[in-house]
């Protein structure tokens, strides 16, 4: 049997005998959550939703819970959504998908990008059956905590994904197919979040992947559209917040650009500015402790040896002021040293990345390692616990081309394991080996040398 991208065509022969194969699949499923390697136990599944389920047994999701966890209350939910950037293109969901599903039998979700479900809406009669497995907003559907879903397996993938019944590790999921597409800044790229269609069989038909893609291809325009019309609002009145600048700050999400870079951009309702070095690690330690740090602390993870706190005040002067030009809210406070905003470091973003298994988005986002030069104490941590955490990852379920894009990486130059780790996985007559085998030569040359 062929292992196709995308499941067969609901109805068809080839649809009836995947979901047997999946259903026996899942009868030996206990036996591959406690740690028997691949094999034919799970065969007879597609090999993307094979590898999630590899993926969701060692985050240990677990298969005979039928509901998703809730992830936040109502209170948090409404904060959330409000602050968050789908906010502005909800509109746009809701014409092209929500009101077409009101009387179709389907249900449509908006997500973040850790797979928290932040809209759910579409036909009354599913949703209220929806409940029943917390398909709901606020509720957790990531690979981590439901295992394979489409919503959670196309944010670990990230890209365009179709699940049908008894391909979802979950059991109580089985009734129901979904296909997601994550939604993408139209500005740095990054993933956003995720939109998603469950429903019936329905829900993973063809012409259903093409009309969610086009629906976030859309709403990403529409993102971009609302942004450029802020950008020349605030442009119109420089020294005034205008009505549109505060009513949209958030089309933008803050944040702060630290990998692979020796001096960070920070980026604050759309505005952004290069900071000196030192502002730089202030920022990446303070962006690593949201409660703050006192003066003593902040002195310590700030400078290797006995740090000044006279030398710490007159840089939190220069910061502030810096600050103050980009954006007034954004000033850090004192006592303790707390930044009054919330950024999203990208070094952050490839953490919760890999806390959630998806190591391919990792490396998308990993440009290197964090303020390269910095011998900050704190920086040093942050940086040795990025590279590492992103190292092991790889290193234990990372494809070939994973592994060989980060050997092309600074800190992977010498990185012999990385590499015996490649050719262990490639096959004999594999042309790559060859590439291989002369870069270990290389650094047996020059580590000798």
């Amino acid at each position: 049997m062929r292992n196709p991208i995308h499941p067969p065509v609901p109805g068809s022969d080839a649809a009836e005998l995947l979901q047997k194969r999946a259903l026996a699949s899942h009868e030996r499923l206990d036996s591959l959550r406690f740690g028997v390697p691949e094999g034919e136990e799970i065969s007879g599944l597609r090999r993307l939703v094979r590898e999630s389920w590899q993926r969701s047994a060692r985050l240990q999701a677990n298969p005979d819970v039928a509901e998703a966890p809730l992830a936040m209350d109502q209170d948090e939910l409404e904060e959330y959504r409000r602050r968050h950037p789908l906010a502005a293109i909800m509109p746009v969901i809701k014409k092209l998908l929500v009101q077409p599903s009101h009387d179709s039998g389907l249900l449509v979700a908006v997500g973040d990008d850790v797979g928290r479900l932040l809209w759910v809406d579409g036909d009354p009669v599913m949703q209220r059956r929806a409940e029943g497995m917390m398909f709901v907003a606020g509720a957790d559907w990531s690979e981590a905590s439901v295992g394979t879903s489409a919503p959670g397996t196309a944010l670990a993938l990230d890209r365009s994904i179709q699940i049908s019944g008894a391909e979802h590790f979950k059991r109580s999921v089985h009734p129901w197919s979904c296909t997601a597409v994550p939604f993408h800044d139209p500005d740095s790229g990054a993933v956003l979040g995720v939109v998603d269609i469950t429903g019936t069989e329905t829900a993973v038909a063809p012409h259903t992947l093409s009309l969610v893609e086009a629906t976030v291809a859309a709403a990403q325009a529409q993102l971009r559209i609302e942004r450029l019309q802020l950008a020349a609002a605030v442009r119109e009145k420089p020294r005034r917040r205008s009505p549109a600048a505060t009513t949209n700050q958030a089309l933008y999400r803050n944040s702060l650009q630290l990998l692979g870079r020796d001096q960070a951009l920070l980026s604050i309702d759309g505005r952004t500015v290069s900071l000196s070095a030192r502002h730089s690690e202030i920022l990446a330690i303070l962006g690593s402790h949201p409660d703050g740090l006192s003066a003593e602390d902040l002195c310590t993870q700030l400078y290797p040896g006995d740090g000044s706190s006279v030398t710490l005040r007159a840089e939190m002067v220069r910061l502030r002021k810096v600050l103050h030009e980009l954006s007034p809210g954004a000033v850090p406070e004192s006592r303790p040293y707390r930044l009054p905003v919330e950024l999203l470091p990208d070094s952050g973003q490839v953490l919760s990345c890999l806390q959630r298994g998806a190591h391919r988005i990792a490396l998308e986002i990993y440009k290197g390692a964090v303020l390269p030069r910095s011998e900050a104490p704190g920086v040093v941590q942050l940086r040795e616990r990025v590279s590492h955490l992103l190292r092991e990852a790889l290193l234990s379920d990372g494809s070939v081309d994973s592994l060989l894009k980060y050997a092309e990486l600074p800190e992977a130059k010498y990185d012999v394991d990385l590499r015996l780790a490649v050719l262990k996985l490639l096959p004999p007559r594999s042309p790559k080996r060859a590439a291989v085998v002369a870069d270990l030569e290389r650094i047996d040359t020059e580590l000798t040398a």
